[in-house]
């Protein structure tokens, strides 16, 4: 099991479109054995965290080149969210 947690920044102007994104590419985690554990979303709406499991890494690897996911951050270009993920544990 791989445990993900992304910190989603979007950029100033682009939340709305940054939110739809992430609304579609989330939906693509179960083709990849991942699941959405949590999504919170920051009071200001310019950032989203996520906490993401997968059955394994071969799983994480397929989503991050999964060709619709590809396709769609393309398509946003400059308004693609900025997001930092971190492999966490439980302590």
């Amino acid at each position: 099991m791989l445990t993900l947690v992304a910190v989603v920044d979007y950029p100033a102007g682009a939340e709305a479109a940054g939110q739809r994104y992430e609304d579609t590419v989330l939906a693509l985690l179960g083709r990849h054995g991942g699941r959405l554990e949590r999504r919170l979303r920051g009071t200001d709406g310019q950032a989203e965290v996520h906490v993401i499991t997968f059955d394994d890494r071969t799983g994480y690897e397929s989503f991050l080149v999964d060709p619709e996911r590809v396709t769609l951050r393309a398509a946003l270009g400059e308004a693609a969210p900025n997001t930092r993920v971190i492999e966490v544990r439980k302590v």
